[in-house]
């Protein structure tokens, strides 16, 4: 490399290979680059250790992108990195035979550190995470338009992220004004619209794609209860599927719109309710309401280790609640995109909820997200999909 780097060094020996290194273990540099630089790293022994993105502002100073000296990150390493990750997806995944909505780019899973790229048929959602590579966005952009030769793209970031990590980006997209257009996207058959300026972040998880079509293969004929059905995902899934009636159950009616949109551009026929599910559950069980099929799939509980035991006793209340309306003999599908909840701590939470609500539940099936969110195993943070698949038996 001919361009002299910043160097950044630790301040104790280092033997991870995770590639984030925290603000507490490193020397501050006399003169700070700027929030996502591109910089080198060494060890408390000047020892070279790799190559990554600096931000004196987050409680992640670094992240390790690189472990070979004589390779720079720069255009043509964002287009090989990308490149791969791409052809994991289309080669041995085989994702297009599937859908033609997947996940392009899992931060670390991918090693991309901070970025994430959801496909939605013609349309690319860039989510940045981290100020490296929102400072490096148009080689992104470069990057994905070579991979998806005329793609639109819609890139963001969220408010908390953008606070974290000291930098500010108002949504963009490629047309150069106003909102990108959403896209109508299959997967297994089945329509959806993703809209990304609408009511949910990038407009809808894919993450869930074989949790949905597994689940909807055992609802012909049967009743099904969708609760925190989002835009409607499995409750459109069962529908088409054969189930006899479908319940929707969201907050936030905005969602609920998507949601019927989606069934209507299936012609499913389903009864969404907009209500906390709280107090909608205690309803339906003093009713003595059941169904054949419930699923349980709420919003992420919470970003904050210290509020990891609130968000545990939350799920506990509302999976004990949503057990009360499963037949004997029933499914109970739940979920947790909580990353800081393990999948050790919500078994534990679904069998405490089992015990309070007096049901013995038969787990059938533990999973995750699709194999396009991969995870790194010294990397566990990027594993944040759980879900628990069950029998009620009594």
């Amino acid at each position: 490399m001919n361009e002299v780097i910043p160097t950044i060094r630790l301040r104790n020996a280092w033997r991870s290979t995770h590639p984030w290194i925290f603000q507490k273990l490193i020397d501050k540099p006399v003169q700070r680059p700027k929030p996502g630089s591109i910089v080198d790293v060494t060890g408390s022994d000047g020892v070279w250790i790799g190559r990554g993105f600096y931000n004196g502002h987050s409680r992640i100073a670094l992240r390790v992108l690189e472990h070979d000296p004589d390779v720079a990150i720069d255009a043509a390493w964002f287009a090989a990195k990308i490149g791969e990750a791409v052809r994991l997806r289309r080669e041995l995944l085989k994702l297009d035979e599937v859908s033609d909505a997947w996940r392009v780019v899992h931060s670390e899973g991918d090693n991309l550190s901070g970025l994430v790229v959801d496909r939605y048929a013609d349309l690319l959602v860039v989510e940045f995470f981290s100020a490296g590579m929102y400072r490096h966005r148009e080689w992104i952009y470069e990057a994905l338009r070579a991979q998806f030769p005329g793609c639109r793209l819609h890139a963001f970031a969220d408010e908390h992220v953008q606070k974290q990590e000291s930098f500010d980006f108002k949504p963009w997209n490629s047309a150069g004004s106003g909102a990108a257009a959403p896209a109508i996207i299959t997967e297994h058959g089945i329509r959806f619209r993703a809209d990304p300026a609408g009511a949910h972040k990038t407009g809808f998880f894919a993450d869930q794609r074989e949790n949905r079509e597994w689940l909807s293969r055992q609802c012909a004929g049967k009743r099904v209860l969708d609760l925190c059905c989002n835009t409607g995902g499995f409750g459109v899934y069962a529908a088409v599927r054969g189930a006899s009636e479908v319940v929707g159950i969201d907050i936030d009616n905005d969602v609920l719109e998507i949601a019927r949109g989606n069934a209507k551009l299936n012609d499913a026929r389903i009864r969404f309710v907009q209500a906390d599910i709280f107090p909608w559950l205690r309803d339906a069980a003093a009713q003595g309401e059941q169904f054949d099929v419930v699923i349980l799939d709420p919003a992420k509980m919470t970003r904050d280790r210290e509020q990891v035991i609130p968000a545990l006793k939350k799920y506990l209340d509302m999976n004990k609640l949503a057990l009360a309306t499963v037949k004997p003999g029933g499914l109970f599908a739940t979920f947790s995109c909580t990353g800081l909840v393990s999948e050790e701590q919500f078994l534990d939470m679904l069998r405490r909820a089992g015990y309070y609500a007096g049901r013995t539940l038969q787990v059938l099936k533990v999973s995750g997200a699709g194999a396009d969110h991969p995870w790194r195993a010294d990397v566990p943070e990027s594993r944040y999909l759980k879900a628990a698949f069950c029998r009620v038996l009594d």
